[in-house]
Formats: C-alpha cells, structure tokens, sequence
C-alpha cells in the first residue's frame, strides 16, 4: 500500500466558532434552562439528578430515551413531569398485550359529509393517535407485540406515519420516552436490537438512597405531591435543540466517540479481551454518532462552548450499552454491558 505524506493531505476545517451573540445568549440559557428544569422535577420526584441531566441530555439532542428501572422508581413520574414543565404537547400510551398499532398512529374512518344540494359524500379522514404529541411516554413498551413496537419504532426513525398510501408528517420536536421493565418477563415481548438502535440513550432508573426514600415515604404520603411550574417555551426548546447541531465539538473527542464505537466490535483488528470473549455484534456506526451528538447536548447544558473528551466519557455507557449484544457466555459469568463498556473506556484512556 502507498504511503501518503500527510502534509499532502487535505486539512480538516478549523472548528468554527459559535455563531455570534445570538447563539452565546442561547447557550447562557441552555445552562439556566437546565438549573430551573432540574429545580422544578425536584418539586415532584426525590433525587435521580443523574437521570433528569440525562433526559434533558435527550431532550437538547432531539433524541429519544429509554428508562429502564423495577417498578416504584418514579419513571412514568418523571416523564410526565418533565412535560408539565415544557411548553409541549404531551401523549401517553399504557403499552398492553393486546395494543394494536392502530392505536398508536391513528386510524382512518369513513366519514359521511352532506352537502347543501342534500348529496351524501361518503370519504376516509385520518385520526391521529396519541403518537400525534411532541413528547410521547411509551409506558412500559415490552409489554406489546413486536408488530406494535415495530409501528412506534419506525415512527421515530422516520418521524412520519404512513396509511392507507398517505404520508402524515408527525409534530415538531417529537420525542419518545420509553419505560421498560427489566425483572418481569411473563407477558412480554423483547425489543430487538435493530429497534432498539434508535434510542439515543438507555437510562438505567437505580434505587434511591436511604435518606432519599425516607424523604419519598414522608412527601407522598402527605398528600402534597407538589407542582410542577412551567419552566421554558415550546420556541425556547425549539432554539435549543437548533443551537446543539451546531456546537462545535473537538477533534480528540470525535476521534474518542469513534474509537469507543469501533472497540465494542469482536470482529476488529486488535479486539480488547473483554470484547473477544463476551460480545457477539458491538455498535454501529450510529453509536459513535450518538456519542457526539449527545456529547454536544451535554456541553450546552453546562453552558460550554465546545463538547470535549469529558463528555464523551461521561455518556460512554448510557449511549452504547443497549447497542452491545452479549454472548450467552457473558450471561453464564455474569458479565453485565457496563462491564465491557468499564474496560474498553479504561483501555482508551
């Protein structure tokens, strides 16, 4: 193979800097967006600062989340608040066995129309479904059929739905919160991995604190579940998530999120132990995709100018973790993803 002389080369562009006053101001409230959310979710839910910052890390991205957690842990709770807070459209769906697609994306019915002659027109009319919000709970989502779950996950690849031969364009932003839990497995359905692939983010709900459940025992059995204020405008939202795109992101963090992406994959050159032994299919390149996008995310809400290498690292297991596909091996040694993940991000240090 010929080598080439770098200095030949064609140079990357220099990272251009942020786009003058207006985005500045933007990323000033970006970080004061941020304090105002975290303070109102806590009027409502004890503790979990970790995954509010990550929901709001989806939020700026345009990205939609997975929460996963045993029941009691306040995840419907969550997503539900964070709409009150937010000037967006909120759609709920309670995901059962017997959920049809239907019933996510809408339906058409026949309509008849008279006319002033007294002539009955008989003709289709759309109705959305609750998938028709801004944001969109999708409340325990294994618990549907794979052919329901195929009709919402392609609804948020594509961001429009399709029936009988017409194309409905879904509102936005529109993003999903999906809630998944991980210790019942009677009556339900996996997500498969393709599917799974379009979460940007797959946030794991722990179990609070000793103090923090005594706070939650005393607050909700009080009877004051507390308000929820409105804390920023639909436009306000929509400005921010236009503002992440366009921050810049240094190259050793772009070289990062992409080492990270192509070290999950066994099949690779010089595949790290860990990674030979326990993984059968790693990330695409979506994962390293998802690493900067949502690395930029991070660093608007802290009101930085540029994402770095600490955001990547920060977000290297909730963006790539449901991208792993374990071997039946890893099971048997009880090697969990974030195990893998721990030594590859160790070994890239």
């Amino acid at each position: 193979m010929q080598d080439h002389d770098p200095e030949t080369q064609p140079q990357a562009p220099p990272i251009p800097a942020i786009d003058g006053a207006d985005d500045e101001a933007l990323l000033g409230r970006a970080k004061d967006v941020r304090g105002k959310l975290t303070a109102a979710l806590g009027a409502r839910v004890v503790g979990q600062g970790d995954v509010i910052d990550l929901m709001l890390v989806a939020l700026l991205a345009r990205g939609h989340a997975l929460l996963v957690g045993v029941p009691g842990l306040a995840k419907t709770l969550l997503v539900s608040s964070l709409a009150e807070a937010l000037d967006l459209s909120f759609g709920r769906v309670q995901f059962t066995p017997d959920l049809l697609p239907a019933d996510i994306t809408g339906t058409d019915v026949l309509q008849e129309e008279e006319s002033a002659s007294g002539h009955v027109r008989r003709r289709l009319r759309f109705l959305p479904g609750p998938i028709f919000h801004n944001l969109v709970l999708a409340d325990e989502i294994n618990r549907t059929p794979p052919k329901t779950q195929a009709a919402l996950l392609q609804a948020m690849q594509e961001r429009v739905v399709t029936t009988s031969g017409a194309t409905h364009a879904l509102p936005d932003p529109f993003q999903v919160f999906a809630t998944r839990n991980p210790i019942e497995q009677e009556g339900t359905y996996p997500l498969p991995e393709a599917q799974l692939d379009r979460f940007l983010l797959e946030i794991h709900v722990d179990y609070p604190s000793e103090d923090e459940e005594r706070a939650i025992a005393r607050k909700t059995t009080s009877g004051d579940v507390g308000r929820v204020p409105r804390v920023i405008s639909a436009e306000d939202v929509r400005a921010l998530q236009g503002l992440v795109p366009r921050l810049p992101v240094t190259d050793e963090a772009v070289a990062l999120a992409v080492a990270l992406g192509r070290a999950t994959r066994p099949q690779g050159p010089r595949p790290i132990h860990e990674v030979s032994e326990y993984v059968r299919f790693g990330a695409g390149p979506r994962g390293s995709q998802a690493l900067v996008l949502a690395a930029k995310a991070r660093a608007a809400l802290r009101g930085e100018a540029a994402a770095d290498v600490d955001d990547i690292r920060a977000l290297v297991v909730p963006v790539l973790r449901h991208r792993l596909v374990l071997s039946y091996r890893a099971e048997a040694d009880g090697v969990r993803d974030v195990d893998v993940l721990a030594k590859i991000a160790a070994s890239l240090k």
